[in-house]
């Protein structure tokens, strides 16, 4: 997915034009002094980046440390006196 470099001034001359190509064409890069800055893309593109992979159980599950031995043991020590 290769997308077209804009300058930032063209870019904001142009914005309509810019979000339309993004819609269509993959990211659109906007660089500043010839140095790549932001990139803009599609709604449907960012909410496939952002869509979490699984549910958080299955991502525990599947951690390197989901068969470790845990101590859940609490302290019953009394807690300090704190003046006020």
């Amino acid at each position: 997915m290769v997308g077209k470099h804009w300058q930032l001034q063209e870019a904001k001359n142009k914005f309509s034009n810019l979000v339309k190509m993004a819609q269509h064409k993959g990211p659109q890069f906007v660089t500043k002094h010839g140095k790549e800055e932001v990139v803009i893309i599609s709604i449907e593109d960012y909410r496939k980046l952002i869509k979490p992979k699984g549910s958080l159980v299955q991502f525990l599950q599947s951690s390197p440390l989901a068969n470790e031995e845990l101590d859940l043991k609490r302290n019953k020590d009394v807690p300090r006196k704190i003046m006020l």
